[in-house]
């Protein structure tokens, strides 16, 4: 009998084919003869002591601009999944922390990946706190007074909500305070990431995959023109890269501490050899530029370590 592969992520109609991790890691799982069911937070429902989903079974294809066909749609008890992908982009939100409690439920019985209790526990951005030694000079806050003392030492800062996602909601100060529009903007924010800007992001990030606990490769992504922001939502550019030594010696430690937490995929970024405190744990993407970049497919090395039986 073909295992189920049951995916929580954003609408199908919604992704993009040319970029989505997601889309490649289900071809893959397809590739294997596992059957997709699709489903969205929404369509969860905990009923008689059991979770259900409301999924649409997906035939995937290739084409870019026809890549899925609904086969059927049909209520389905999520325990009866080989695995479960919980992969709809943040924000992370109320409705996100309940869908992980929801699937809490079910955990001992199906594999999830991640894990949602390590979903819910691992702040993007507040989780790097553990690794302060391998950052630059980095505060989280949301008193204004604080970021001033901050910005009249390092002169140069970057702003970053806690619980921002995707480059968005970035600000960048280089030159005098703007009190007003600083209060405003902690007034929208709340807690953010205050960090010591790196002059080098000129030349790109290195977003790090991380599967099972080893790091498995990365991409150079490098900002458009006038931006400092290397995102490829934002407009960044993916390049083949390689770690070097000490990069590879933070990437590793940070790798670890994620095995320890039940974290079986993520993305970590680095600029000028340090970890700039985004450790994407809710659906880390990047694995289609780096196939395109490198021929690899780590969406095969996902699949093998997984060891589904």
């Amino acid at each position: 009998m073909n295992k189920i592969v049951a995916i929580q992520a954003d609408p199908i109609e919604k992704i993009n084919p040319k970029t989505d991790t997601t889309l490649l890691l289900a071809l893959e799982a397809q590739k294997r003869k596992h059957r997709i069911y699709w489903f969205e937070s929404k369509d969860l429902s905990f009923i008689n002591s059991k979770l259900f989903a409301d999924v649409k079974e997906l035939r995937l294809l290739s084409n870019h601009k026809k890549y899925f066909k609904i086969i059927r749609k049909k209520k389905f008890n999520l325990s009866s999944s080989k695995v479960i992908l919980i992969r709809q982009d943040p924000p992370f939100n109320i409705d996100y922390i309940n869908s992980t409690l929801l699937l809490d439920s079910i955990k001992n019985r199906t594999k999830i990946i991640n894990n949602p209790e390590s979903v819910r526990n691992i702040s993007e951005k507040l989780f790097s706190i553990k690794f302060m030694q391998l950052m630059p000079p980095t505060i989280f806050t949301k008193n204004l007074n604080e970021i001033i003392n901050f910005y009249q030492k390092h002169k140069k800062i970057v702003l970053k909500p806690v619980n921002g996602y995707a480059g968005k909601n970035i600000y960048f100060i280089n030159r005098k305070l703007n009190l007003g529009a600083l209060r405003k903007y902690l007034g929208k924010t709340g807690f953010v990431m205050v960090q010591k800007f790196l002059p080098l992001v000129k030349h790109g990030d290195k977003r790090v995959f991380i599967i099972n606990g080893k790091v498995v490769g990365a991409i150079k992504r490098v900002p458009s023109k006038n931006s400092i922001l290397s995102n490829i939502s934002q407009g960044g550019k993916a390049f083949k890269t390689n770690l070097n030594k000490f990069e590879k010696k933070v990437s590793n430690h940070v790798a670890k501490v994620l095995k320890k937490n039940n974290i079986y995929f993520a993305g970590i970024d680095l600029i000028s050899e340090k970890l700039i405190g985004d450790i994407n744990v809710t659906s880390p993407t990047g694995l289609i530029q780096f196939k395109q970049l490198t021929g690899i497919n780590l969406a095969e090395y996902f699949w093998d370590r997984l060891k589904l039986k």
